[in-house]
């Protein structure tokens, strides 16, 4: 059985943990409600069998056949309510699982697309990976036992009532005892509790630091740094390994006392049956039963335990998912949108006094890679800023007609998996010729020739089967694919060798001839190749003019571009 759904998730109450777990289940209040009726017809009907059986041995002592038989076909109708309501509540239970587990899902990836760029900053990437992966089962898992817990406690109160009916003391056994072993149980859920919060956050820790030795092996190995990383990332496994154990000592507790306490309570009950029957007090079939009943009691006490273990579990996952979805974006789109003119127009960075002209291909050069990043990213609003467009402010408008207008290319940009066609336009807007004249423009068709199946390859995560050169090159074409209307790229050419460079820097200015274009580098090759160079220093544009110009009046431009070099 499958679940995938569909439409909006709605607004999640994020108030604590047990609330989102609420909110979940009311999400579905129909099918969680026939669940738990079904759990609950499921275990009556299995708690009413001794007492059928009973009547059938009593009804064999007295050789009543018409007994006999009743109350056999009694016991037959049981077992087909029971397997019937058993059939049904796992289906149910099933889908109630997967309802919980993809919405979270849902809510998750929509969390991560709301905070954007900021989402690396806020959360570990760690975090975002165990709740997809981990958190999500234990949510489910929260879900779908309330059935069988709900069932659980039904037929533990119908079968201390049946006994109470039949023998007082046996009864209270039943009603005073299971009350104590479920605070013997308890016992042990609080130290589960903080255990498995802290193999949590361990277990997320280590994923952070195994993606990011995964992501930067190459370099890495290039300065030598894998033994230590290695070494390092050993001892935090060791750790987590540490706490799994510390999780799984409890949880061993927890399974035994599952099997010990119910086991003792049915030799009890049993005990005392015995003893009531021999001294006349109850007939054989009422000892059969209550043997029954005590036998029958380890499956609902099981089931409360488990329950509990669940909930114990599913609350400590959805205080990690809660957290996430707490966070807010650190850009809004304002209350009062303001109007943008068509076409394009003046980019301005009011803080560093950068105006980026619109048509003309512009070259940043910065003394420091951090300023030209500041300005990117002020140009591009992922940061707020007073700079404009049109002189309109930024932060007056909406984020998706500023990510419309605006596309910033840097070098944090990922490839994703699929068909490279897919990855280098995932809106599927270019046709065939648009993608060759992209890839020819970033010097990349040599990349996609080497290819199997060409555009047609499949890209492995990151693109990890790509050089660090050709992941830059392929980032540029997807850029130059998407053909916005002003393109602001941050060091495009800075993994590529010095003929590739050269290539890039003629190819590209001829690509965006008439569009808004701005190349952050102090590459002589790209500058030289600009309609127009802002140097920047120490976060403000100091000097304009072309490559040539800047050369020979602007010293400490020369000393920048030629790398400290006369």
């Amino acid at each position: 059985m499958s679940y995938s759904p569909a439409g909006d998730p709605g607004v999640p109450d994020t108030r604590s943990a047990t609330r989102y777990l609420v909110w979940l289940a009311g999400r579905h209040k129909v099918l969680l409600t026939v669940g738990i009726a079904l759990g609950v017809v499921w275990m009556v009907a299995q708690a009413l069998v001794p007492a059928a059986v009973g009547r059938a041995v009593d009804g064999l002592t007295r050789r009543d056949e018409d007994a006999l038989v009743t109350w056999g076909l009694v016991l037959l109708g049981l077992g087909v309510l029971q397997a019937a309501a058993g059939i049904l509540r796992h289906r149910c239970a099933v889908h109630n699982f997967l309802a919980a587990a993809y919405r979270t899902v849902q809510l998750t990836v929509g969390a991560a697309n709301r905070l954007g760029a900021a989402l690396p900053r806020r959360v570990a990437a760690g975090e975002v990976v165990s709740i997809g992966t981990a958190d999500i089962s234990q949510i489910g898992s929260a879900i779908d036992i309330t059935a069988r817990g709900t069932g659980a406690i039904v037929a533990i109160v119908t079968v201390g009532v049946i006994l109470l009916g039949a023998s007082v003391p046996l009864g209270l056994v039943v009603v005073l005892g299971v009350p104590l072993l479920m605070a013997v149980v308890g016992l042990l859920i609080r130290p589960l509790h903080r255990q498995q919060q802290a193999y949590r956050d361990s277990e997320g820790a280590l994923t952070t630091r195994a993606g990011d030795i995964v992501s930067g092996l190459r370099v890495l190995r290039g300065v030598g740094g894998e033994p230590m990383l290695s070494a390092r990332y050993r001892a935090r496994s060791q750790a987590l390994r540490a706490d799994g154990l510390r999780v799984a000592r409890v949880e061993s507790l927890l399974e035994a006392a599952q099997v010990l306490l119910p086991g003792a309570f049915l030799v009890l009950v049993t005990w005392l049956g015995a003893r009531f029957a021999l001294r006349g007090e109850i007939t054989a079939g009422q000892l059969v039963a209550f043997y029954g009943y005590t036998a029958f009691l380890v499956s609902p006490l099981r089931q409360l335990t488990e329950a509990v273990d669940k909930l114990t579990r599913g609350h400590v996952a959805a205080r990690r998912v809660v957290r996430l979805l707490r966070l807010t974006p650190e850009l809004v789109d304002p209350p009062h949108p303001a109007a943008l003119p068509d076409g394009p127009g003046e980019l301005v960075d009011v803080e560093s006094g950068v105006t980026v002209r619109p048509g003309r291909f512009t070259a940043l050069a910065a003394t420091a890679p951090e300023d030209a990043s500041a300005i990117v990213d002020r140009l591009g609003r992922y940061v707020d800023s007073d700079a404009t467009l049109h002189g309109v402010p930024l932060r007056g408008l909406p984020l998706a007609t500023v990510r419309e207008r605006i596309l910033v290319g840097d070098n944090d940009a990922h490839l994703f998996t699929g068909r490279l066609r897919a990855e280098l336009d995932p809106h599927d807007r270019a046709d065939d010729a648009a993608i060759a004249a992209a890839l020819a423009a970033a010097s990349a068709t040599d990349i996609v020739e080497a290819l199997p199946d060409g555009l047609g390859s499949v890209v492995a995560e990151r693109g990890r089967e790509f050089s660090g050169g050709q992941q830059q090159r392929l980032r540029l074409a997807r850029a130059l694919v998407a053909d916005p209307e002003t393109l602001l790229l941050v060091e495009p050419t800075s993994a590529v060798d010095a003929h590739t460079e050269a290539r890039i820097a003629e190819r590209l200015a001829s690509a965006r001839a008439g569009r808004t274009t701005l190349v952050c580098t102090t590459s002589p090759l790209v500058l030289s190749r600009a309609d127009h160079v802002i140097f920047v220093e120490d976060g403000k544009a100091t000097a304009e003019g072309t490559h040539a110009a800047l050369l020979d009046g602007e010293p400490r431009y020369r000393a920048t571009v030629s790398r400290g070099e006369d």
